[in-house]
């Protein structure tokens, strides 16, 4: 391992090792307002070249553009890297913006043959279930993705904002390799029954939004006034208004720390939850989203701080002071169903 190359992790038991830090691929082609396919193919091979290899998309992402535009690095790197993609957030026909949540066996198995087209792979290294529908067991959705590692269309298994009960039910019917929620200073609803299980099976956790959506790089203060009107953090709760007013004063502490280290506000946020590996004993590995490369830089140089106890004791209250909600409709949450 070279000075700059970051070191690696176990997905699971026996799952893939991998960066210790992967890319979260989504804004790449959607969601965070315009995008550039030459400077993205910049943020991938550098964050090849640093380590990073695991790679995370979803069939939802720009309804499968993200995918296909994933697909070329992909097949160039086959061989280095884990691509991670996921199924359960139907996109219903003339309504683009609509999400229905499915964990049926046939939608499973329609979801998948999509991906592997759009990706133009022959196997996808770990399937997510993104979203849980409570009125269908958990076991018959695992029992479903467990059919696919038969048969050699997925590797490893994944589940997304699952509660830590949901987890042990469906690690009893096939190994899971990782779950991933959202985790972050600002985010800690995971920790309420997640981390314990995943802990406890040995499941590693992919933090998603490690960086508060951006808030947290102080990148923006409100979401009103500094986003595209295309950017979806303009529906959420925490970004806009009062709650973004109040919230913006929760970085004072990060700042503090930010200095003492010389080190950006969004690398300590990011150190923070790299840490929750050694706090919590278990594999994590947050997928940082950006587009650019000098971003991947600046986040992969974070595995390598190390924060002291009186600047996680100066952090811990952060998130117990958040305002507002991580998603207007929070229904889609595994806190919702704690």
């Amino acid at each position: 391992m070279t000075d700059t190359t970051i070191p690696t992790a176990r997905l699971g038991a026996a799952g893939p090792e991998v960066g210790v830090q992967g890319l979260g691929c989504m804004g790449m082609s959607f969601a965070y307002g315009p995008s550039d396919a030459k400077q993205s193919q910049a943020a991938l091979d550098r964050a090849l070249e640093l380590g990073v290899t695991l790679y995370d998309t979803a069939d939802a992402y720009g309804g499968g553009e993200n995918e296909r535009f994933l697909s070329p690095f992909f097949k160039a790197h086959r061989d280095q890297l884990v691509v991670a993609t996921k199924f359960a957030l139907s996109i219903p026909p003339g309504e683009p913006t609509r999400r229905v949540i499915r964990n049926d066996r046939p939608y499973i198995r329609q979801a998948v043959e999509a991906s592997l087209q759009r990706l133009d792979i022959d196997v996808v290294d770990l399937y997510y279930m993104h979203r849980r529908d409570p009125a269908v067991p958990i076991e018959d959705t695992v029992g479903a993705m467990a059919e696919l590692v038969a048969e050699g269309k997925v590797k490893h298994l994944g589940l997304s904002e699952v509660t830590g009960a949901e987890l042990r039910a469906a690690h009893a019917v096939h190994p899971i390799a990782a779950v991933q929620s959202e985790w972050s200073l600002f985010s800690r609803d995971v920790e309420i029954s997640l981390v314990g299980a995943a802990a406890e099976l040995g499941v590693a956790v992919v933090p998603y939004s490690p960086l508060g959506r951006g808030f947290l790089t102080g990148s923006f203060a409100n979401a009103d006034q500094d986003l595209t009107e295309d950017d979806f953090r303009r529906t959420q709760p925490r970004f806009t208004g009062e709650n973004a007013a109040a919230n913006a004063t929760l970085l004072d502490p990060i700042r503090t720390v930010a200095e003492a280290h010389e080190a950006s506000l969004g690398q300590i946020a990011l150190a923070w939850v790299q840490q929750r590996a050694q706090v919590h004993g278990l594999p994590v590995i947050p997928i940082p989203g950006t587009t650019k490369a000098g971003r991947v830089e600046e986040n992969t140089a974070a595995t390598r701080i190390v924060l002291t106890d009186d600047e996680l004791s100066l952090l811990e209250p952060i998130a117990g002071k958040v305002a507002g909600d991580r998603y207007a409709d929070m229904t889609f949450t595994s806190s919702h169903r704690e």
